[in-house]
């Protein structure tokens, strides 16, 4: 299984009060792999991305995508060497693609366990 496909399977046993559909990438170039839903927040987007070290690779589709898009949306990074990922808002996509996650520190939502995840993503 690939590592995004686990990633997703986490997110997906770790957030039982969100609805969620994943889009395959074929569907339409950039569009985040995630869509969730929840009765209370409505409808947001979640980017997956794992990586082996600081660097956080985009497509110019995904890129124009956040930038388009700048509410509801999310990028989830999971790296190596963590045990629970990090959460960016969409908005900081260009300085992810630009200097990876170190430079990006202020700009991810605290995440120190897989309930805080589904919490973070309801409270937005």
């Amino acid at each position: 299984m690939k590592a995004e496909s686990k990633l997703w399977q986490k997110v997906k046993k770790n957030t039982p009060n969100i609805t969620w559909t994943r889009v395959e990438s074929w569907a339409s170039f950039g569009f985040p792999d995630l869509v969730g839903y929840a009765e209370k927040r409505g409808f947001f987007t979640v980017e997956l991305k794992v990586t082996k070290s600081n660097k956080v690779t985009f497509s110019p589709h995904q890129i124009a995508f956040h930038v388009k898009h700048p509410t509801n949306t999310y990028i989830l990074v999971q790296t190596h060497d963590a045990r629970y990922p990090k959460l960016y808002p969409g908005t900081a996509i260009r300085e992810l693609a630009a200097c990876g996650l170190s430079a990006c520190e202020l700009a991810r939502l605290r995440l120190e366990s897989w309930p805080e995840l589904e919490r973070l993503l309801l409270e937005a």
